[in-house]
This record gives C-alpha cells, sequence and structure tokens, in this order.
C-alpha cells in the first residue's frame, strides 16, 4: 500500500499534551492517528476515544462527577451513551439488510 504524509497544524501545547497521553498508552503521535482514523472509518462515527487511567485526584473528582450525572440521568430514564452508540449500529445495520 502506498504511503503519504499528512501535515498538520496544531497548538505547540496540545501537541505536547497529546503526545504525553499517547505515550502513557504506549503509542507514537503517528500511530495514535493512524488508530483514530482506522477506528473512526470501521465505526463510521465521531469521536473515537482511549483514555489513559487518572493520575491525579483532580482526575478522580472528575471522574466523580461524570459517574454521578450518570446516574441521575439513568434515574431519569435518560439513554446511556453505550445505549445510544448500541441505537445507532443496531439502525445502520438494519438499513444496510434492507438495502440487499
Amino acid at each position: 500500500m502506498a504511503q503519504t504524509n499528512l501535515t498538520i497544524r496544531i497548538d505547540e501545547n496540545l501537541k505536547k499534551e497529546a503526545e504525553t497521553l499517547f505515550d502513557k498508552v504506549g503509542l507514537s503521535m503517528t500511530s495514535a492517528i493512524i488508530v483514530y482514523f482506522r477506528q473512526a472509518i470501521l465505526e463510521q462515527a465521531i469521536p473515537f476515544r482511549i483514555k489513559a487511567r487518572p493520575d491525579d485526584e483532580e482526575a478522580n473528582q472528575f471522574r466523580r462527577l461524570i459517574d454521578a450525572i450518570r446516574a441521575e440521568n439513568e434515574q431519569k430514564g435518560f439513554l446511556t451513551e453505550e445505549e445510544i452508540n448500541a441505537e445507532i449500529l443496531a439502525y445502520r445495520k438494519e438499513r444496510r439488510e434492507s438495502a440487499v
């Protein structure tokens, strides 16, 4: 397969933060971008995420806040992100099957 270059301009601090994150999950910047592109194409969806485990208290507080919001949303009967994604994938599969 032929290779090509991709040149992007991003904020220097954003690049440094991304490199730090990707290093934590064992990826180079190039590998992370390739993984992102392949997964986005496979799922036909954005966003796509790879998470590093939070190491500091601020990250843990944020996670607890998100968990509390999710719990409140479940009590109100709102769909979770996973349920929404499952519905989208089921709809796409149904459309593909009906097109055949």
